[in-house]
């Protein structure tokens, strides 16, 4: 799977944790920055990441900066994106299982680097339920 990845400053050093834990799982990963820890604009990442999404369908991307609300709120203004805060374990599997997200944002300064790997190898690998979700989810796009 290739798998679109984005942070801010705050988000830089776990996104590269994560991008060398996906490509361990034998994953392809995109990684449209940014690139070193100083200080950016978050939309100027979260953008080319839901475009990714948007254009490749049934993709699923991640992004992260410091609380993880900018990012997810900005890749949120794509159409097509359901983009999900998630800080738990839980909350990533729910994200997929009845929301349909195909963007993961995780709160990077208040999460571990091991909870980052949890809440993205079970976000990558739940499937959408559907069913009565699949109405609701309809619902979301105005």
């Amino acid at each position: 799977m290739l798998i679109p990845i984005g942070s801010d400053h705050a988000g830089y050093e776990t996104k590269q944790i994560l991008i060398n834990y996906l490509e361990s799982l034998g994953h392809e990963v995109k990684d449209y920055g940014c690139f070193s820890d100083q200080s950016i604009d978050y939309p100027d990442y979260a953008h080319p990441v839901a475009e990714h999404v948007e254009s490749s369908p049934g993709s699923l991307g991640i992004l992260l900066c410091g609380s993880g609300n900018g990012i997810s709120m900005t890749a949120n203004k794509h159409q097509s994106i359901r983009c999900a805060l998630c800080w738990t374990n839980e909350i990533a599997e729910l994200a997929r299982l009845h929301n349909d997200a195909n963007i993961i944002a995780l709160p990077a300064r208040f999460i571990s680097s091991e909870e980052a790997k949890e809440m993205v190898n079970t976000f990558l690998t739940t499937a959408f339920e559907g069913g009565r979700h699949a109405t609701r989810v309809a619902k979301i796009s105005c």
